[in-house]
């Protein structure tokens, strides 16, 4: 029984990678489909598609072997529009390197895209 979609989306990513293979299968939801938009338009995934289970599907992931590591952030921080440096420095390695997936009033976005916009949050996860 999956209770954070979340975490166990990161972890099957973490894992395919860490033993080299080139595809993934995670649970599906509108969520993680946004966070996948996100991590596919940085380079950190290739392609996906939803595949029909009888469920709530499944996505298919191919892997670039671009990710060192990804997690979720729990509890959920909030951060506002000006606080994105702090939490940078926690779950980042470096600067300019990775980003954090942030729930926004405007949708799901990376960091950089909400420092863009201008606006705040709720933290989801981090990819590098």
């Amino acid at each position: 029984m999956r209770h954070d979609v979340i975490a166990d989306t990161f972890s099957i990513i973490k894992n395919a990678e860490t033993i080299g293979k080139t595809e993934c299968i995670t649970p599906a939801s509108n969520l993680i489909k946004n966070m996948l938009l996100i991590m596919q338009k940085e380079k950190y995934i290739g392609e996906f598609e939803q595949v029909d289970d009888g469920k709530s599907g499944q996505f298919k992931i191919k892997l670039l072997g671009k990710i060192n590591k990804c997690g979720a952030i729990k509890p959920r921080f909030s951060v506002s529009k000006t606080g994105f440096i702090t939490w940078e420095k926690r779950f980042l390695p470096a600067a300019e390197l990775g980003i954090l997936l942030v729930s926004t009033p405007q949708g799901v976005m990376s960091h950089k895209g909400a420092k863009e916009k201008n606006v705040g949050g709720k933290l989801l996860g981090y990819v590098y």
